[in-house]
């Protein structure tokens, strides 16, 4: 499925506010906690991770990984953090409104 354009970037900083990953493990992490519903390949994953490391939310480095082979992992940072909470707010407050008007459009 394909994600409501805006949503990409808040999954991976949700995402990465539990741990720092590398990008194959972000991609897995979403599609696991997501049940499979949203699946994001490197398409769509690697120029969002671009964007978002221009934009100071995100910051790499390179590390050894589990399968000792040398990856970029990427860790928020504290205006990455800031951004993660404010977007959190926001998702709410609008799904909130999206599910009022559902709830009332069934009333009809």
């Amino acid at each position: 499925m394909g994600l409501v354009q805006g949503t990409l970037d808040m999954l991976i900083l949700k995402t990465l506010a539990l741990q720092p990953l590398h990008s194959y493990g972000i991609g897995t992490r979403i599609q696991q906690i997501s049940t499979g519903v949203f699946e994001v390949g490197p398409g769509s994953l690697f120029p969002a991770l671009r964007r978002l490391e221009r934009s100071g939310l995100i910051r790499a480095k390179w590390k050894t990984s589990d399968h000792n082979r040398r990856a970029r992992y990427y860790g928020l940072t504290d205006s990455g953090r800031e951004k993660l909470e404010s977007e959190t707010r926001e998702w709410e407050r609008q799904t909130a409104a999206i599910a009022r008007i559902l709830r009332e459009g069934s009333h009809a």
